[in-house]
């Protein structure tokens, strides 16, 4: 059970009404992250003014396989439950690329260094060196894209945090951070 209320849509505060009804009218649900973080207008605002303005950045593939990455580093079994239904389901990765995902890997060879630099940046909470960034511009990243890249690891790493601060009700398939991938 959550440690911090989840409250309903009806419930949640007025300024955080609306965003919550977009958030449904997208994904024709509203998970629990978001009515959790609805407890904050500004912090719904945030999250969600960050999550579409990430929506730009790489492609949906590379998204799900950041976001998985970043949510094994930090051993958030919401955000893995969440993040591997939508790999499998939106961006139609396979269960054997969800597994290298988890463990900051790519079976593709351009999306490999991008997640293992995610993972990196999430483990080493930015510390990286001269090499990873060499690497992911020999690779082929702008530095826009590298840009993109800390911001997914600086998204996702406030969703982890939140859900596990709370023990947000898992309203996904549950995958568990503990289980191998």
């Amino acid at each position: 059970m959550s440690r911090l209320s989840i409250p309903s849509v009806d419930d949640a505060p007025a300024a955080s009404k609306p965003i919550l009804e977009a958030v449904k009218g997208q994904l024709g649900v509203v998970p629990n992250l978001f009515r959790l973080a609805a407890q904050s207008p500004a912090a719904l605002q945030a999250l969600t003014g960050l999550n579409g303005a990430l929506s730009k950045a790489l492609d949906v593939k590379t998204r799900e396989r950041i976001a998985l990455a970043v949510a094994q580093v930090n051993g958030c079994d919401y955000c893995l439950s969440a993040h591997t239904y939508l790999a499998t389901n939106l961006a139609k990765l396979s269960p054997d690329e969800v597994a290298l995902n988890r463990s900051g890997r790519s079976g593709d060879v351009q999306a490999d260094v991008a997640v293992r630099f995610a993972a990196k940046v999430a483990a080493e909470r930015g510390h990286v060196g001269e090499a990873d960034i060499a690497a992911v511009k020999l690779a082929g990243y702008s530095e826009a894209q590298i840009v993109e890249i800390v911001a997914l690891v600086a998204e996702n790493t406030f969703t982890n945090y939140l859900n596990e601060v709370a023990k947000t009700d898992i309203d996904f398939p549950v995958v568990r951070a503990s289980e191998a991938a």
